[in-house]
């Protein structure tokens, strides 16, 4: 049977079993179904590739400014598909309003921990956000997993679909390679209020935090890691797949995290950072 067959067997919305389990099921690697970007029509995508360029530039954007800074430029555009394309790509304005992310209704919301809190060692804080890759003939999701104190991500994971398996795999490598974290902060997607993130938290006796009113210092670091990657990697070259965005992601994040100096952290690497910090708790 072909990998296209077998990814069609492949429910994203079973009762029972997860994306995961299936592609054991029916003998298909994790990557080549997570690998395979969503498809979506040339001209679809290009307005998306549009939209994210704005994003990224100004994540405080809603999608009415959005809407007006494309027409500024000459791209004639509704309000409405700008709207439907943010909802699809998971992008949402990082300014103060309130229920600045749908939960899911079934979902449990748990409050905010962080406010006020002085953020100054590793493993203090997690925060954990998703953005949009585009690729040839489609699009990827990409999750990443920060340390708040020294920015170094931790772990990452790609998919094609916004189920929360790729973030829990991403979640239970940093756990792994790191140790838990004391809280751990997300804003209020499904994906980080279902019952597998939930659990893998729980679980592993990390604090909850979700951000309420105003996201906009709480997601600073990661928009501003999407930033940097997007404009420096994945916008630099046409990426063709799955595979290749995830040479192309890989690669940076290297860069990123044990070559690029941060000026909030003294101009130390992220790395560096992280490290230094564990052995100046150690000898403490």
């Amino acid at each position: 049977m072909s990998p296209a067959k077998k990814r069609a067997m492949i429910k994203r919305d079973h009762p029972e079993l997860s994306i995961s389990q299936q592609c054991k099921l029916v003998r298909l690697s994790r990557s080549a179904f997570y690998y395979t970007p969503v498809g979506i029509g040339a001209d679809t995508l290009a307005m998306m590739m549009k939209i994210d360029r704005v994003f990224t530039k100004y994540p405080f954007f809603g999608s009415r400014q959005i809407t007006a800074y494309l027409r500024r430029e000459g791209t004639v555009v509704g309000r409405h598909r700008v709207r439907r394309l943010m909802a699809k790509m998971g992008l949402e304005a990082i300014y103060k309003r309130p229920r600045t992310s749908q939960p899911h209704p079934q979902h449990p919301v748990f409050p905010y921990l962080l406010r006020k809190m002085q953020i100054d060692r590793p493993n203090q804080v997690w925060c954990a956000d998703i953005t949009f890759v585009p690729v040839k003939n489609g699009f990827l999701y990409l999750v990443a997993i920060m340390d708040w104190a020294t920015r170094k991500v931790l772990s990452w994971r790609l998919s094609n679909t916004m189920h929360a398996d790729f973030c829990v795999e991403a979640l239970n490598e940093a756990i792994a390679k790191h140790g838990p974290p004391e809280i751990m902060n997300t804003d209020q997607g499904s994906q980080f209020t279902g019952s597998a993130w939930i659990t893998t938290l729980t679980a592993a006796g990390v604090r909850i935090s979700m951000d309420g009113r105003g996201r906009y210092l709480d997601n600073i670091f990661i928009e501003r890691l999407w930033r940097s990657l997007k404009q420096e990697a994945i916008y630099l070259e046409e990426i063709g797949d799955g595979f290749q965005a995830r040479r192309v992601i890989k690669k940076w994040i290297a860069f990123y995290n044990k070559e690029r100096p941060h000026s909030a952290l003294d101009r130390q690497t992220p790395e560096d950072a992280y490290w230094s910090g564990l052995e100046e708790q150690k000898a403490a």
